[in-house]
C-alpha cells in the first residue's frame, strides 16, 4: 500500500480486474488466482478523478452529519417530550431503544447487498425512507406514541444502508494515508452531528414555541443531501483504491464472508471494542443533557421544570462540548495513528485502548462532582468525550485495511449489529431502567430524581475501560492480520505472462 495515499487514476496500459471468488479455493490470508481471473475484462466504470473524488466525500460527510443531527435532536428536546407524552424515563429511552433495533436488523441485509450491487442507488433508496419517516414523526399527535416509535424504528431503516455502505464507498476511493484522512473527515461529523443535533433540536423547539418543528428541520435539508448522492457521489469499483482503479470481483457466498471475518481475529476484537464505545456515548448521549439539567435543580440553580418553556442550557452547552470534543479527538487520533504508524506498526488499537481507558476514571469523576459544581463537571466530561473521540476514525480504518475490499461492507454491517445489539440499543434504555427502578425505592423529589440516574450512569466508566481491554487484545493481532489482508488486494501480477498449458495456474497460495 502506498504510504503517501492515492486516488484512484488510470494506468498507461489495461490491467485486469482481480477475482477474489470462492471458487478458486481462496482461503484466509492467501492469494489464488487463475488464468481466467486474470483475463483482462472490460470495467464498468473510469477510474475516478481526484477532484470528483473529493466532492464524493464532502458529500458523504454532509449526509452523516444530517444522520447524527436527526438522531439526536430528540435527546435536546426529550423532556419536552416527555411532557407532551407523560412517559417515564424507561419509555422514553424506547424511542432511542426502537430506532437502533431496527438499524441493527436490518444492517446486514444492506451489508450483503452493497458487497454485491450498486452501493449508491442502495443509499439512495435509504435516504429516501430516512426523509419520509423523519419528517412524518413531527406530526404524531399526544394520543399515539405507539407511532412515533414506529416510525423511529422506520427512520433507522434509512440510516442502515447509508451507515453500512458509505465508508466503504471511502476505501474504494483513497489509500494510505489519504484515506486515514478522509475517514477521520467522516466520522468526525459523528460527533459534530451529535452535537448539533441538541443544540438545533433545542434551539428551534425554543424559537417556534413547538418541539414539533425540531424533527422537521434535518429531513429539509436531507432533501438538498438527496439531490447532491444522486449527481455527485459515483459508485467505484471494489477494491478500486488498491488497484489503481480497476477494482476486484468476488463470488463467495455470505456464508463464507461470514467465516472470513470470524477467523479475522483483529476484526472480532476491534467490533467488541466499537461495541462497547457504542454503548458508553449511546447512554451518554440520550442521558447527560437530562442528568445535567437535574444537577442544576439540585444545587438550585433552576426550578425544576413543570411547564415549557424549560431551561435548555445544557443541551446547548453539551451539544457544543461534543462538537469541539468531536473534532479535537477526532483529529488528535488519526495524527498520532499517521506519525506512529511506521515506528508502531500496531499503534491503532493502541491508541482505541488508551482512549477508553482514559475516559473511564474522567467520567466517574464528573458523575460525582456534578452535585457540587457544574462547571467541573463539564470539565470531566469534556476530557472523556475527548478521549473517547480519539477512537471515531482509527477504529473505522482499522476495519477498512483488515478486511478485503469484496467484504468490507459485509463486515461493517456485522459491526454495526454488534455494537448496537450489545451497545447502544439498549444503554440508555438500561440507564433510564435502573434510574426508574431506584427512583421509586425512595419518596419523588427533585433531588433524589438526580441521585437515582447519577448511579445509573456509573455503568457507563466501567463499559469504556471493558472496551479499552478489547483493543488491547486487538493490538495483539492487527499487525499479522493486515498483512493478510494486503496479499489478497497487492499481489504484484507478472510483467509479462507467458502462455499456459494448463487452464488453470496457481500463481501462490499462502496459508496462515
Amino acid at each position: 500500500m502506498d504510504p503517501k495515499g492515492s486516488v484512484t487514476s488510470p494506468r498507461d496500459r489495461p490491467v485486469p480486474r482481480w477475482s477474489l471468488g470462492s471458487s478458486s479455493g481462496l482461503h484466509y490470508g492467501s492469494f489464488v488466482n487463475s488464468l481466467s481471473s486474470l483475463t483482462p475484462q472490460a470495467v464498468d466504470e473510469p477510474a475516478i478523478s481526484p477532484r470528483r473524488a473529493y466532492l464524493a466525500v464532502a458529500v458523504l460527510c454532509y449526509i452523516n452529519l444530517l444522520n447524527y443531527m436527526e438522531r439526536y435532536t430528540i435527546a435536546g428536546v426529550l423532556p419536552k417530550i416527555q411532557l407532551f407524552f407523560d412517559i417515564s424515563d424507561s419509555t422514553a429511552a424506547l424511542l432511542q431503544t426502537v430506532f437502533i433495533c431496527s438499524f441493527l436488523l436490518l444492517a446486514p441485509l444492506f451489508g450483503y447487498l452493497g458487497d454485491r450491487y450498486n452501493r449508491k442507488y442502495i443509499m439512495v433508496g435509504g435516504l429516501s425512507m430516512w426523509l419520509v419517516t423523519a419528517a412524518g414523526s413531527s406530526f404524531v399527535t399526544k394520543s399515539h406514541f405507539w407511532l412515533l416509535m414506529l416510525l423511529r424504528a422506520l427512520v433507522g431503516v434509512g440510516e442502515a444502508s447509508y451507515s453500512t455502505i458509505a465508508p466503504t464507498i471511502i476505501g474504494d476511493l483513497f489509500t494510505g494515508a489519504q484515506r486515514s484522512a478522509m475517514i477521520c473527515v467522516f466520522y468526525i461529523f459523528i460527533p459534530v452531528g451529535s452535537g448539533l443535533g441538541y443544540i438545533t433540536g433545542a434551539g428551534i423547539a425554543t424559537l417556534t414555541g413547538d418541539w414539533h418543528w425540531a424533527l422537521r428541520f434535518t429531513p429539509i435539508l436531507g432533501a438538498v443531501g438527496l439531490v447532491l448522492l444522486l449527481f455527485f457521489c459515483p459508485n467505484p469499483p471494489r477494491g478500486a483504491a488498491e488497484t489503481h482503479g480497476e477494482g476486484v470481483t468476488g463470488q463467495s457466498t455470505y456464508l463464507e464472508d461470514l467465516k472470513y471475518l470470524l477467523k479475522n481475529k483483529s476484526y472480532v476484537w476491534s467490533s467488541l471494542g466499537v461495541t462497547a464505545t457504542a454503548f458508553l456515548t449511546g447512554a451518554l448521549a440520550f442521558w447527560a443533557p437530562t442528568f445535567l439539567s437535574r444537577a442544576r435543580v439540585t444545587q438550585g440553580l433552576v426550578q425544576p421544570c413543570e411547564k415549557e418553556p424549560c431551561d435548555r442550557t445544557d443541551s446547548y452547552v453539551f451539544g457544543a462540548v461534543t462538537v469541539v470534543t468531536g473534532i479535537l479527538g477526532g483529529c488528535l487520533g488519526t495524527v498520532l495513528s499517521r506519525r506512529l504508524r511506521d515506528k508502531v506498526p500496531n499503534v491503532d488499537p493502541l491508541i482505541c485502548a488508551v482512549g477508553l481507558l482514559g475516559s473511564g476514571p474522567s467520567l466517574f469523576i464528573a458523575i460525582f462532582v456534578a452535585s457540587a459544581s457544574i462547571h467541573a463537571t463539564y470539565v470531566f466530561i469534556f476530557l472523556g468525550e475527548m478521549l473517547i473521540a480519539l477512537n471515531w476514525a482509527v477504529m473505522a480504518d482499522i476495519l477498512l485495511y483488515v478486511v478485503i475490499p469484496t467484504r468490507r461492507s459485509t463486515a461493517e454491517a456485522l459491526q454495526i449489529t454488534a455494537c448496537h445489539l450489545l451497545g447502544d440499543a439498549w444503554s440508555p434504555y438500561l440507564v433510564g431502567a435502573i434510574s426508574d427502578a431506584l427512583r421509586r425505592s425512595k419518596p419523588a423529589s427533585p433531588g433524589w430524581s438526580f441521585h437515582s440516574l447519577k448511579y445509573s450512569l456509573l455503568v457507563c466508566p466501567f463499559v469504556g475501560i471493558l472496551g479499552g481491554l478489547f483493543f488491547l487484545m486487538t493490538a495483539l493481532y492487527i499487525i499479522e492480520d493486515k498483512k493478510a489482508a494486503q496479499q489478497l488486494v497487492e499481489e504484484e501480477l507478472p510483467s509479462q505472462q507467458a502462455p499456459a498449458p494448463e487452464p488453470s495456474v496457481e500463481l501462490s497460495n499462502r496459508e496462515k
